[in-house]
């Protein structure tokens, strides 16, 4: 590694084989060897971290819009159940904001089918 002048490159190498390590050895092992920042610096590490928090931010946008609906209809059928699962995040933070003017299921019914889900 030491041989590769460029320093951005050689931190992208080192990512990658850190990345490949990781298939293969305990986390512990790989640590004695590569610098953590390294890491954190690679671009797929930082994909991965964006994933997630995506993942997370709909997920919990998700668990507040069944809440809201659940407390104000009851139990919502799963059909529908199944279908809000489906909506990006941002369509979820526009059902939780459209949902405090729904007097009825069919209020929901109606808005899931202009968004064609």
């Amino acid at each position: 590694m030491s041989k590769i002048e460029e320093p951005a490159e050689r931190d992208e190498i080192s990512a990658c084989t850190q990345i490949l390590a990781g298939l293969r050895f305990k986390k512990d092992v790989i640590r004695n060897f590569f610098r953590e920042e390294i890491m954190q610096e690679s671009v797929i590490y930082q994909d991965i971290i964006q994933k997630k928090m995506q993942k997370g931010k709909q997920e919990g946008v998700l668990g507040m819009v069944t809440r809201q609906l659940t407390r104000r209809f009851g139990t919502i059928d799963e059909n529908l159940q199944q279908r809000i699962e489906q909506l990006p995040t941002t369509q979820l933070e526009d059902l939780g904001e459209a949902l405090l003017d729904f007097s009825s299921v069919t209020n929901l019914v109606n808005w899931l089918r202009e968004r064609q889900m």
